[in-house]
């Protein structure tokens, strides 16, 4: 299936593993590229931009396709390391970057220059022409059922699609709600050139997380996830658990005097372990609300097949059908 999203990162199908932190690493995104997607290695989990280029390494003897590095832009105090990052990337001959959070301008020069295109996660119209006026190659347009941060609009991708295909001239991806080859064919209706996929990516047995988020996800329906940090302007969609219901209590009883140091223990630093140690109560995690839509831990090429060949079922068969009297 060509789009130009395919033709722009070289990639068989129109399928982008999103940045997920502690779950984005050399496995999964050799995974995703060996079965013609284009894999993400999440950059700011690595500690250090030395790590990252490790990781770049390591993802190269895996596999021989495009794969890309997620890095996210935070709003931190202490500020990683974002040029030695960006030298990283470039040194290891990554050529595409999935960029979120703030704006990435000051970086794009030395990326563009050295042949590196830019996506970047975008959860509203404004910030998408935004990111497109600056420069940027692509957009990940990312809508209210996303996992992790939707933004504070609150915008389902059935209306943030097409109002961004009607205001964009560079083309975007759809994010939030993408499971399988009806995902696929609606985003592709409705104006995208692709699809990028967490959640459902996370399900897979090439994910290297804990088993027990992986069936955490699988036993989850599309009522499990709450949206935490809303008072902080900071929302984020995670799974439910002891400690996000903890969490939301802080919320309610500190109303409008909720400061992060009142919820720190519950999503500071907790990723770790609930990714890597399966601690299912350590605290808050990202997940979407596509988890109801997720029934099963293939491999990541039988998902990628399944979904393709979901697609081209619905498109030459369902769809076409439909056209004959």
């Amino acid at each position: 299936m060509k789009t130009l999203i395919t033709e722009m990162f070289g990639i068989q199908h129109p399928i982008i593993q999103g940045g997920m932190h502690y779950v984005g690493f050399a496995e999964l995104a050799a995974a995703v590229s060996n079965a013609g997607g284009l894999g993400i290695i999440t950059g700011l989990t690595q500690r250090t931009p030395e790590a990252l280029a490790a990781e770049i390494a390591r993802c190269r003897t895996m596999t021989d396709k495009p794969f890309g590095v997620n890095l996210t832009f935070l709003p931190t105090v202490s500020s990683p390391d974002y040029p030695g990052y960006i030298k990283a990337i470039i040194e290891g001959g990554v050529k595409a970057v999935e960029t979120a959070g703030n704006n990435p301008q000051k970086w794009l020069p030395a990326l563009h220059e050295a042949g590196v295109k830019v996506i970047h996660k975008c959860t509203s119209v404004r910030h998408a022409l935004k990111a497109e006026a600056i420069g940027c190659d692509a957009v990940s347009v990312d809508g209210f059922e996303c996992g992790g941060h939707p933004g504070e609009d609150d915008i389902p991708n059935f209306i943030l699609l097409p109002r961004a295909a009607e205001s964009l001239k560079i083309p975007f991806v759809a994010s939030g709600g993408m499971a399988d080859g009806r995902s696929l064919v609606a985003a592709l209706a409705l104006g995208a050139e692709g699809i990028n996929m967490g959640t459902r990516f996370i399900a897979t047995q090439e994910a290297p997380v804990h088993e027990k988020v992986k069936q955490a996800i699988v036993d989850a329906s599309e009522l499990d996830t709450r949206l935490v940090m809303r008072p902080l302007r900071n929302t984020e969609r995670v799974l439910r658990n002891a400690a996000v219901d903890r969490l939301l209590e802080k919320e309610r009883a500190l109303g409008a005097d909720l400061k992060f140091e009142d919820i720190i223990e519950e999503v500071a630093g907790v990723y770790p372990r609930i990714m890597l140690e399966g601690d299912m109560e350590a605290g808050a995690w990202s997940c979407g609300m596509v988890a109801g839509l997720i029934h099963d831990i293939p491999t990541v090429k039988d998902l990628i097949d399944r979904i393709m060949r979901e697609a081209e079922g619905i498109i030459y068969r369902r769809l076409a059908g439909l056209g004959h009297t």
